[in-house]
């Protein structure tokens, strides 16, 4: 009787990913295109210098935190949050593969934490952008 709204908006991200980490980027692309009813387009690439990191945050909805690479590469996601801040840019952290904990100083810089699971990570995107529930508890 009742069908559900389809959410034809294509939500602009700036995803975290590191040129040496192509393999977790990968993972977190095919989980995104897993999801149902969420459409979206990532405007980061692993070689952008600082100031295309700060201009594509400008143009993005929501900031997205691959937190797995934060042991390797800390300078790098240090800039990504902090430019994310700047620009008051929502901040949604996703944990590393199979871990639930991250540095207490990355989530406290988050609007919202969560894990692998594409439809919370989808919740987690809308959510911060006050066009859905947020994330959940699966």
């Amino acid at each position: 009787m009742f069908e559900e709204e389809m959410d034809n908006r294509i939500y602009k991200l700036f995803i975290s990913q590191y040129k040496e980490e192509e393999e977790e980027n990968m993972l977190f692309i095919n989980r995104l295109d897993q999801a149902h009813d969420f459409q979206w387009e990532n405007n980061s690439l692993p070689q952008d210098t600082p100031l295309e990191i700060k201009n594509k945050i400008k143009e993005a909805d929501v900031v997205v935190v691959l937190s797995g690479l934060y042991s390797n590469h800390p300078d790098y996601i240090k800039q990504v949050i902090n430019t994310a801040q700047e620009e008051d840019k929502p901040l949604v952290i996703i944990r590393p593969y199979g871990v639930e904990n991250i540095p207490l100083e990355l989530e406290k810089k988050a609007q919202e934490v969560v894990g692998w699971n594409a439809p919370c990570i989808v919740d987690a995107i809308k959510g911060v952008l006050g066009v859905g529930e947020g994330s959940c508890d699966l």
